[in-house]
């Protein structure tokens, strides 16, 4: 099993599929870190030799923000918000929706269960 920026990928998938299982790592920048280092896409990650896998971990190390660095700058980046008191942070601080959508219906994934109102006629 490979690890590289701090997680297992998967070793009977291919190499630009399993790259997206980091945290930060999508398909576009999968593939362009397999051209980059000169490595075949469509090769199996239990094909690839030692030299291969740390090719790829040099790139990443160097040239992308993965797993723990992104999280804690996301969670800076929402902690600011709040901090400013700014309409997004407002919406991060209660739980709603940040980015516009309706909430009378809908938003149940931001919002939690739905809480019933007691005495409420059908």
């Amino acid at each position: 099993m490979a690890r590289i920026a701090g997680v297992n990928i998967p070793t009977n998938k291919q190499v630009h599929v399993a790259l997206t299982y980091i945290h930060g790592i999508g398909q576009t920048t999968a593939r362009s870190i397999c051209d980059s280092t000169g490595v075949d896409p469509a090769r199996r990650v239990n094909e690839l030799s030692d030299a291969d896998v740390l090719r790829i971990r040099e790139h990443i190390d160097g040239n992308v923000q993965v797993e723990g660095d992104l999280r804690r700058e996301v969670a800076v980046n929402i902690k600011r918000l709040m901090d400013l008191g700014c309409y997004r942070g407002l919406r991060h601080r209660r739980g709603l929706p940040v980015r516009g959508q309706r909430t009378h219906t809908n938003a149940r994934t931001r919002k939690g269960p739905a809480k019933p109102i007691a005495g409420k006629k059908k």
